[in-house]
């Protein structure tokens, strides 16, 4: 059994900070990339950013220079910093991750159950 758990979300003002946390536990082996999307009310899940296990990071274009993602394979976890927010990054965050579970060859991939960024104008 393996679960992704995010905490971090909340409501906050334009202009302002929020970190999100996801920590990746169970039978695990082995995680590659981890990322960050999300889906705001009518539209598509979209990613917001993933990193490799060795650090590459990927950036949508709407939060590049804002957005920070940052891991620690020790702790198999994912941290967003998200800077200068705007009304626009509303919506349901959600923690990705491709994971071989501990005595398979096989690697999937995990969804948290999502966490709530309201950012107000």
């Amino acid at each position: 059994q393996v679960q992704l758990v995010e905490s971090g979300g909340g409501l906050v003002q334009a202009g302002g900070s929020l970190r999100l946390s996801c920590v990746a536990s169970g039978n695990i082996f082995s995680i590659a990339i981890m990322g960050w999307y999300r889906q705001a009310p009518g539209k598509q899940r979209e990613l917001v950013a993933d990193i490799t296990s060795g650090g590459s990071s990927n950036y949508a274009d709407s939060v590049k220079g804002r957005f920070t993602i940052s891991r620690d394979n020790a702790k198999n976890a994912v941290y967003l910093q998200m800077n200068a927010l705007k009304p626009e990054d509303t919506a349901a965050y959600y923690c990705n991750a491709d994971i071989m579970r501990s005595y398979t060859s096989v690697w999937l991939k995990y969804w948290g159950q999502g966490t709530q960024v309201t950012v107000s104008s």
